[in-house]
């Protein structure tokens, strides 16, 4: 795992506060500069666009919005730039943040949630990692940190509400350089290479997050909302991962069964538990190809952005 700090109050930081890119979301009144404060609640996985305010309220943000990358998660409350500036400067020398939902339930949908976030403020209910290592490194952690193994695991550890730092650093992450390995099911490319453009593309969908992609050695406009694909990358990475910790196709059944409001979400709406069978399928599909030799050819079309000599 990479650093962890508790933020409490919380502000990340602004490294160069003179010289705030365009793409940064901030207010200024009446000549102070102003940063957003993130909440939990504004936040998912891969998704630093879940919720917004309008006024004292929030909502969810809509699929017309996500549609649009100059769209925007806005808070209720908002932080001096300065003040962000003061907090964090001589700890983080990147434009993006890591970080995840510190309230959380065993029977939520997801336990963990983990998601890339623009370089904003962070208020408690946000805890923040500022990992170590090559960003093509961090997007392969936060891929493992919200894959449903890893959700998992946490739920056999978790006794409360509270998804705090000690029971973070006692969970089960795959080590750094296990990401430098080749992938099991495609063995000419690293599993680096592998999974961090399906991070990418499932993070990358809104200009304020730009700096994550140049990070990433990507130069493109941001990636469509597509939820069809979205998913399917989605289950390409559950699937990965599974194969990653090991586990036997019938602990992988018996597992997904373990998420019921996954499959209740699911059966409602196609009649089926969609999830799982796609899971499984690809699952299938990989090991295949780790007894064959041939490489694992899945669901989502082969033109994933190379992100640092990837695929």
């Amino acid at each position: 795992m990479g650093q962890l700090l508790a933020m409490g109050d919380g502000i990340p930081i602004l490294p160069d506060l003179p010289a705030l890119p365009v793409y940064f979301v901030h207010h200024t009144y009446p000549s102070q500069r102003y940063l957003p404060l993130y909440e939990a609640k504004m936040l998912h996985q891969f998704d630093h666009r879940w919720a917004t305010y309008d006024g004292t309220d929030s909502r969810d943000m809509t699929i017309g919005e996500k549609a649009d990358p100059a769209c925007v998660a806005l808070p209720r409350y908002w932080v001096a730039a300065e003040d962000v500036h003061a907090r964090l400067t001589s700890r983080w020398e990147r434009w993006w943040l890591l970080g995840w939902r510190r309230i959380t339930n065993t029977t939520n949908e997801r336990t963990v949630i983990y998601s890339f976030l623009p370089l904003t403020a962070a208020g408690d209910s946000v805890f923040l990692e500022l990992p170590k290592g090559d960003t093509r490194g961090v997007a392969c952690h936060v891929a493992n940190l919200d894959s449903l193994i890893f959700d998992y695991l946490a739920r056999q550890k978790l006794g409360g509400m509270n998804l705090n730092f000690f029971t973070v650093r006692q969970l089960p992450a795959l080590l750094p350089a296990t990401f430098e390995a080749a992938a099991p099911w495609a063995r000419r490319c690293a599993l680096n290479g592998w999974i961090a453009p399906r991070v990418l593309e499932l993070a990358f969908t809104a200009w304020d997050i730009l700096p994550l992609a140049r990070d990433l050695g990507y130069s493109g406009p941001p990636f469509s909302w597509d939820p069809e694909r979205r998913f399917l990358l989605r289950c390409e990475l559950d699937a990965a991962f599974f194969h990653l910790y090991d586990i036997e196709r019938d602990d992988v059944d018996y597992i997904m069964n373990g998420f019921w409001n996954v499959r209740k979400r699911d059966e409602k709406q196609y009649g089926e538990y969609r999830t799982k069978r796609v899971i499984l399928e690809i699952y299938d599909a990989m090991s295949q190809a780790i007894r064959t030799g041939i490489p694992y050819s899945g669901p989502t079309p082969q033109h994933l952005a190379v992100v640092g000599g990837g695929e």
